[in-house]
């Protein structure tokens, strides 16, 4: 049973999120030739002031960039 863990910063629609997890359980069984129905997709959200890049929080380059964060 494949468990697939992705880690996302938040503000995703309920859309985006089931087509993540559509799209990878569909990839992941056919790359490990494994029914769909044995994949199962995990997908943690963290806030962007809990995800750092380069000594720095998602948050604070969102604002350095107008809202639109790098990375």
């Amino acid at each position: 049973m494949p468990l697939i863990q992705v880690n996302i910063v938040e503000g995703r629609s309920p859309e985006k999120k089931e087509r993540l997890i559509r799209e990878v359980s569909n990839l992941v069984a056919e790359v490990l030739e494994a029914p769909v129905e044995t994949v199962r997709v995990m997908i943690q959200e963290m806030s962007p002031e809990h995800w750092g890049i380069a000594g720095e929080s998602v948050k604070k380059r969102a604002e350095k960039n107008n809202g639109l964060a790098k990375l």
